[in-house]
């Protein structure tokens, strides 16, 4: 039987467009999946206000979803958000559940290596929160004047962290330990502190100052505390185009002077922030 022969230059052809279309699928990463399906699915905890939390209409609102919102559109895509508790979010990203983490995230060596973070987006600075008739941690408080205390703290968090570091400065100069309450929203960590199972509240203090205007003349803040911290997203660190496009966008909307303006909606206050060498080192 006669076998048709393909030619050569048409051999060559095939060969390279099947290796050019495995390549391609090869090359696929999650920012090209966003752009087919024209959104981003993003995992957020909405318990931590102002930065992110829900409305009466139980929309989420805040300072990272105005950001995220205005990322999007510079994108060219929608986001659909998965609620879900704080101490989720980074197993989640990690088991590629969703394609980003959007909820407000400290900036730490550690996450680092597992994780590969935005340009940051904000600054924390933490302190304890108390009743205004609690007077054993005095108006500026010191780590000192925690010993012996129990504080309520959001759980996977900077400030929990903070706090086993203040432990450790306890135990060296023989102070009884700190008693860490962990939950996982701050309405549960003022829950604790109202009912007088949490002597403190140890949490961002941009997120404090609406508690202390929610419990007007019930809680007050004790000054800063600890170290402060950028805050930024992350996602995984393969990631690569995913995170430019991201970091890139925010710092599109840093040079207009759109982020400071969202910044002073949201947080009441305005933040400097670095474009690189933002990673504390180990």
């Amino acid at each position: 039987m006669f076998k048709r022969r393909i030619p050569l230059l048409a051999l060559t052809a095939l060969v390279s467009a099947i290796t050019f279309g495995n390549s391609v699928t090869a090359l696929a990463d999650t920012l090209d999946d966003i752009k087919s399906r024209g959104k981003m699915i993003v995992a957020i905890d909405p318990t931590f206000a102002p930065y992110e939390y829900t409305d009466a209409n139980n929309a989420i609102v805040g300072y990272d979803p105005a950001l995220m919102a205005a990322v999007a559109k510079r994108l060219g895509v929608t986001i659909e958000y998965q609620r879900m508790a704080f101490s989720g979010i980074i197993p989640g990203l990690l088991a590629h559940s969703f394609d980003l983490e959007g909820s407000a995230l400290n900036v730490t060596a550690e996450r680092a290596k597992r994780l590969a973070y935005t340009v940051p987006t904000s600054k924390t600075v933490n302190g304890p929160l108390v009743r205004t008739d609690f007077t054993k941690i005095p108006s500026k408080a010191t780590v000192e004047s925690l010993a012996g205390l129990t504080g309520a703290v959001k759980a996977a968090t900077a400030p929990e962290q903070i706090l086993k570091q203040f432990n450790q400065t306890l135990e060296a100069k023989g102070l009884a330990p700190i008693q860490i309450l962990s939950v996982d929203t701050v309405d549960q960590t003022v829950a604790a502190l109202m009912t007088k199972r949490a002597d403190f509240v140890f949490d961002d203090l941009t997120v404090l100052a609406g508690v202390v205007k929610q419990y007007a003349g019930k809680v007050k803040t004790t000054g800063e505390l600890g170290p402060s911290q950028w805050i930024a997203w992350a996602t995984r660190k393969d990631d690569t185009r995913l995170n430019e496009a991201i970091s890139n966008a925010i710092l599109q909307m840093k040079k207009s002077g759109e982020l400071v303006a969202l910044q002073k909606a949201n947080l009441g206050v305005t933040f400097e922030l670095p474009s690189k060498d933002f990673i504390p080192a180990q």
